[in-house]
């Protein structure tokens, strides 16, 4: 039997037991694609990593991501913590990893605690949601979905999510999935690729650049997510994007598993150009948790 090393580290926080915890296995050759899932799922978190070695030499790593259901193209948590495990595996760490993903490439600038993370993609703006399709999904009442600053619509910098804002932080903090409405949005809009992936939003304070989020996918196997980074920084692009001028470059600072008692903390920043598309970043912080091995 083959033994098959991980550890574990909670990400997006400075402290033990907050943010989102995340699985890594740094050395995943010989692992099956059925493994990998059947591994996603006993752990059980939001993803789990793989490192294989690189398609293309030049690259550091090929790094695959799964949801206890599913395999994604691209995520943010989930760089975040591999970036900050390889480094700190290695006597003599980059100053960035290049990581080769379904989505594409994904750089991961090295941080102290962390790292900070480059979108593999531009910013997209897809289909818009029905705010009454939102509300029954989020169990909140139709007008406590915002629509000054743009519709629900989905967007994406990598992964797909459907972004709403709400009209304060404590509706989104009353917020509640409601699983029916999920799967009933999912058969009206299956044009949506992330099993109608739903992060919420409010601003704190009033301020635009200060917000608590929220995100969803019970479709997806997680209820509720801690953290999410691939989210947030589509978030951070598409409120970019529509700032005032042909040019910005903006930096959000977002709040996020509170409800869960996993209270992470995130930066997700973004910039437009008159000349070029929205393109985002992420970071945070890592805190290491457990390490163990598993026999396959």
């Amino acid at each position: 039997m083959a033994v098959y090393q991980f550890v574990t580290v909670d990400v997006f926080t400075d402290r033990r037991f907050g943010g989102n915890p995340l699985a890594v296995f740094p050395d995943a050759r010989g692992l099956t694609t059925e493994q990998m899932q059947a591994l996603a799922m006993e752990f059980n978190l939001s993803e789990t990593t793989f490192v294989l070695p690189p398609e293309n030499p030049q690259h550091h790593a090929n790094v695959r991501i799964f949801t206890p259901r599913a395999e994604l193209p691209f995520a943010g948590h989930p760089n975040v913590g591999t970036g900050y495990v390889l480094a700190k595996r290695d006597a003599n760490p980059p100053e960035h990893y290049v990581f080769e993903e379904l989505a594409g490439l994904v750089r991961v600038h090295v941080l102290p605690n962390g790292a900070r993370i480059s979108a593999p993609r531009a910013l997209s703006i897809d289909i818009g949601i029905p705010s009454d399709v939102i509300a029954a999904c989020a169990g909140l009442k139709q007008e406590e979905i915002a629509s000054n600053a743009h519709e629900p619509l989905v967007a994406s910098v990598g992964t797909p999510f459907v972004i709403a804002e709400v009209a304060s932080v404590a509706a989104l903090s009353r917020a509640s999935p409601d699983i029916g409405a999920f799967r009933a949005a999912a058969e009206r809009f299956p044009e949506v690729a992330t099993r109608f992936s739903l992060l919420l939003y409010a601003r704190r304070d009033g301020e635009a650049t200060r917000l608590a989020a929220r995100m969803f996918a019970p479709l997806g196997g997680i209820l509720e997510d801690p953290a999410t980074g691939s989210a947030n920084a589509a978030l951070a692009a598409l409120l970019t994007s529509l700032a005032p001028g042909e040019n910005a470059d903006l930096s959000y600072e977002i709040v996020q598993g509170v409800e869960m008692g996993r209270p992470s903390q995130i930066i997700a920043s973004a910039r437009k150009t008159a000349e070029g598309p929205v393109l985002a970043t992420v970071e945070g912080n890592c805190v290491p948790v457990l390490k163990g091995s598993v026999e396959l």
